[in-house]
Order: C-alpha cells, then structure tokens, then sequence
C-alpha cells in the first residue's frame, strides 16, 4: 500500500522514527540498525515501508534499505514470527549476516535477538533456507561478510570461513555447510564442503 516514506525526520526513540511528508508525521517503527543510521533530527531520510495491519492496529515498518525490508517481509512468514520479532532480528543482525546465517544454519546467532528462542530460530533456519536465494546478491553481499563474525566460532561458521578462505564464494559456501549435519565437527564439514563445492567447479 506505501511503497516508501521520504521526508524529514523528527522524532526518533530505538524503536521507531517519526518521518514527516506533506505536513504530516508517519510513525515508522524499525530496527536499531536502521536507526543507527538514520541520520540526526532536521534530515531528509527515506524508508522503505510495510503496513501490518491486525484487528486492533495498524503499524507501519520502515527500513533504510530494500534488502532489510526484504528480509523483513520473509521473516514474517515464518510460523510463531510476528512484526516486533522480525525486527528484533534484523536489529540483532543484519541482511547479509542473516542470509548467511540462515544458510549456514547458525541457530545460535538468530537467538542472539531479544525474544527469540531456539525454536523459533530454528523454524527461520528450516522455512527461510530455500528462499533466501531469490534475494538479489547485490542487494546483500555475501562476499563482504565475516562467517566468524556471526557465530562464536561455530562449527559451522569455522568450516565457511575455511572454505572461503580457500578460494569459495561466501555464498555457495554457506549454502553447502548449512545443508549438512550440523553435529558435525568442523573439520568434517570442511572436508564434506570441499567435496561438494570441487564437484561444482
């Protein structure tokens, strides 16, 4: 229904911005990392919108990029992920992490957001797999993120940055890694990650 909001903002708290068009003041709520960057009172900014509308409100989500956004409107499809726990995540982490997060299948880094439980992350790892790859790759760039940067050394995150490391594109790495047993250790993962990838070359 909006598109986007460019306007002037006048209000911000952490959860949400206050964009003003046209003599008037959309309340946007967002994640921390869009409000980080939004810039300072008195400056011209554009979000990237969504309406949730519920019986007993309406609620606008305003992102500074169309990736957050994106990934925003995924998370929301997950079962048990609501709007405030979408953007829970995406303040926790942010596009690029998450895609490789998810296709790492890093659970633990998705639990890290406040109000997420391991359940839930799991069900965003299991129902988000399949459709991260329909996210244009230069609106999230696999290249320029850190798998140890996500996790805890995980052995999932040490085996992508193994890989990567080794010549692999962040991307198919993670892919490969996240379709494994993810008891594995990460030598394992590694010697598996480099057997799949080598037959794709």
């Amino acid at each position: 229904m909006i598109y986007n909001i460019r306007g002037t903002l006048t209000h911000t708290d952490g959860q949400f911005l206050v964009v003003e068009c046209g003599g008037i003041g959309f309340k946007c709520f967002t994640s921390l990392n869009t409000s980080k960057t939004a810039g300072k009172i008195g400056d011209e900014i554009n979000l990237f919108t969504y309406l949730s509308v519920r019986e007993d409100a309406m609620d606008l989500f305003g992102f500074s990029t169309q990736a957050e956004l994106d990934f925003f409107k995924l998370l929301i499809t997950v079962s048990g992920v609501g709007p405030k726990a979408a953007v829970a995540v995406l303040s926790e982490l942010s596009p690029d992490k998450l895609a490789v997060a998810i296709a790492a299948g890093d659970v633990k880094a998705i639990t890290r957001a406040s109000g997420v439980g391991k359940k839930t992350a799991e069900r965003i790892v299991l129902e988000l797999k399949d459709k991260i790859t329909g996210i244009s790759s230069s609106e999230v760039s696999f290249a320029a993120v850190s798998a140890g940067s996500i996790a805890d050394e995980s052995a999932a995150a040490e085996a992508v940055a193994a890989l990567v490391a080794l010549g692999f594109s962040q991307s198919d790495s993670a892919v490969a890694v996240g379709q494994m047993d993810q008891s594995l250790s990460a030598d394992e993962m590694i010697r598996l990650g480099l057997r799949q990838l080598s037959r794709n070359l």
